[in-house]
């Protein structure tokens, strides 16, 4: 019992740190090709230029995760024919990819999700813990970056997209 309070009590401590550290770390765009969970291989590029990009690493393992992807699901709902475009990078391993396509369907989500089991576009982007979040503005440049996920965080995200998709109908 003491054990499992202290690995908690020391998750939650490189969390916080890990959460501090990350809003002084400036990211850069970098193009990437992964594999959906049908097995079509995207590309980041494509989508740059059509509007904002939600770009969220996560795992099936990760709760805080299931919580934030249920709220970037009502926000390509809302905003997807707007110009919006959700992409879930999954950091499943090898051994917990195969929930991943399952976890998806039985939620009903509709954005993209990618397989990235070896965690090298999370590297790219800086992404050492999830679930983490960046928003790609409509000529490539990231704008925002989130380690971490409370209740809440959602309305800072939408914001920031409702902003972007207005800078574009002025464009």
């Amino acid at each position: 019992m003491l054990r499992k309070v202290l690995i908690f009590i020391l998750t939650s401590f490189s969390f916080i740190i890990a959460q501090e550290q990350s809003e002084e770390i400036q990211v850069n765009t970098q193009n990437f090709v992964l594999e959906n969970i049908e097995g079509e291989y995207v590309e980041l590029e494509q989508f740059i230029g059509k509007g904002p990009i939600l770009l969220s690493f996560w795992a099936t393992w990760c709760k805080p995760c299931k919580e934030e992807l249920k709220e970037y699901n009502k926000l390509y709902k809302e905003f997807s024919d707007s110009g919006l475009t959700v992409l879930a990078v999954s950091i499943d391993n090898e051994k917990s990819m195969s929930k991943v396509k399952p976890y998806i369907k039985t939620n009903g989500y509709d954005f993209t999700v990618l397989l990235d089991p070896n965690s090298e576009v999370a590297r790219m982007y800086y992404a050492r813990m999830v679930p983490y979040s960046l928003i790609i503005d409509k000529t490539g440049k990231v704008i925002y970056t989130h380690l971490g996920y409370k209740k809440g965080d959602e309305l800072e995200v939408r914001k920031i997209i409702i902003t972007q998709l207005e800078k574009n109908n002025e464009q």
